[in-house]
């Protein structure tokens, strides 16, 4: 099933690529074109993400308050909800459409002999990008696996509101980036940069997201 969305993302790759003719210049292109894509359901989902964090601690003050009575609290919950015009599925369907999409594009580039190039193209072309010897290999250095982790990092924590983040959430904070640091020492170096370009496109387009935002409340005084 996924073989099914990875050949078209594998096509588009090669068509990158016969257009430049390197294959790491290929995979930024293929990044920032793929990142465009989904930006209508990452818009979403970072705007869900964003509103759940602001709502968290009235979540939270709300579960003891009622700890004893699960119907009252379902209602206050509803009812804050409904207050702040937040559906906390909004943030699940986006995550959904995602998954499949974002596993079909690490097949393409985990295995490019299946979707894109031969073994002979591949072996010719990994060679020699910037300080990577081989695309097709770990990053030797852990240049990229360390921008990788600096990058997640930098991602979830613009999604946080000071003094809205729970213990969980600050745990998560640190974790996520430490494991896909560590991911990316293992995976070949292609995918490390496909992963540092799509944490700096996200953080560009929340940065600007964020802007927009403090222009339009800057508006309503």
């Amino acid at each position: 099933m996924l073989d099914v969305i990875s050949r078209p993302f594998g096509a588009l790759l090669r068509i990158i690529f016969d257009f430049t003719g390197n294959y790491g210049y290929s995979i930024i292109l293929f990044t920032i074109l793929t990142r465009i894509l989904l930006l209508p359901i990452n818009i979403k989902q970072t705007q869900s993400t964003k509103k759940m964090n602001e709502l968290n601690p009235k979540m939270k003050e709300i579960q003891t308050k009622y700890k004893n009575n699960p119907e009252k609290m379902n209602q206050e919950l509803m009812n804050l909800y409904k207050e702040h015009n937040y559906n906390p599925a909004s943030g699940c369907l986006p995550a959904l459409i995602q998954i499949p999409i974002i596993i079909a594009l690490f097949g393409v580039l985990h295995n490019p002999t299946k979707f894109v190039f031969t073994p002979e193209e591949f072996d010719a072309i990994a060679k020699g990008f910037w300080w990577l010897a081989d695309l097709g290999k770990p990053d030797k250095m852990y240049i990229l696996p360390i921008l990788a982790a600096g990058t997640t990092y930098l991602q979830t924590a613009m999604l946080t509101t000071k003094g809205n983040v729970d213990s969980s959430m600050k745990t998560m904070n640190i974790v996520m980036p430490l494991m896909i640091g560590y991911f990316t020492i293992k995976f070949p170096s292609g995918i490390a940069l496909y992963w540092v370009v799509g944490n700096i496109f996200t953080i560009i387009q929340q940065y600007l997201m964020k802007g927009k935002a403090l222009g339009s409340k800057g508006g309503e005084k």
